[in-house]
């Protein structure tokens, strides 16, 4: 059997001191955190046999992939298919967390089914997308390695998907936080692990790791 990696990586921090939810918006950039993480990635993973890269189209997600694409030597393959989720509330400013929606009566009418969601994307069209990426990056770097940089709830969708999991969940709780990688390992076509680490955690305030949406939490492996 041929053994094919496939890491999905989370983009870095961005700079966004106003706190909004910026979904698809162009114009966000990496923060200078956000620099050190994606060139921490390129430490951490540099070395390893990635013979192909893609990546959403958003800003973030090609300069935390540029630091690991100019140490491979490598150019990365812009893929719409990996880009952040549409959402309802793209725009506002979440500065206050869960506490927005509470204080925006407004906005409930798009909380009715948590189960599609109703504000955003359905989750099985998000998994589905963000699967084929993955099963086309895999046969791009068939007995080898290839990094997929892309967004917080689609990479999370995809590994629930991929655990056999509800899509239902905590924001709070996505093991999915700045720079991580969600690797998945396939033998010929067939998916065997799905592996969790943060090369990048060291660097993310304990305060972010822990705040609401956002996306903490401790290394750990995950098999199907």
């Amino acid at each position: 059997m041929t053994t094919t990696l496939v890491h999905v990586l989370r983009h870095g921090e961005v700079h966004n001191p106003q706190g909004i939810l910026y979904g698809r918006r162009p114009g966000f950039h990496l923060s200078e955190r956000g620099v050190k993480m994606a060139e921490r990635i390129a430490e951490s993973i540099g070395d390893r046999d990635i013979v192909h890269m893609r990546t959403s189209p958003l800003e973030r997600a090609q300069e935390t992939a540029a630091p690991l694409a100019e140490r491979l030597g490598l150019t990365p393959e812009i893929d719409p298919r990996v880009i952040e989720s549409t959402n309802k509330f793209e725009g506002i400013n979440f500065g206050e967390g869960p506490m927005t929606l509470v204080k925006r009566p407004h906005l409930w009418r798009h909380l009715y089914n948590p189960f599609k969601p109703s504000w955003g994307e359905p989750y099985e069209e998000m998994a589905a997308r963000m699967l084929a990426a993955v099963h086309d990056a895999r046969d791009a770097a068939r007995g080898h390695e290839a990094v997929v940089v892309s967004h917080q709830l689609p990479i999370w969708t995809l590994r629930l998907f991929a655990e056999g999991k509800s899509f239902l969940h905590d924001p709070r709780k996505r093991e999915c936080t700045l720079c991580s990688l969600t690797t998945l390992h396939f033998e010929d076509d067939r998916l065997t692990q799905v592996l969790y680490s943060e090369p990048a955690g060291d660097l993310i305030p304990a305060k972010d790791k822990n705040a609401p949406f956002s996306a903490g939490g401790a290394p750990e492996e995950k098999r199907p």
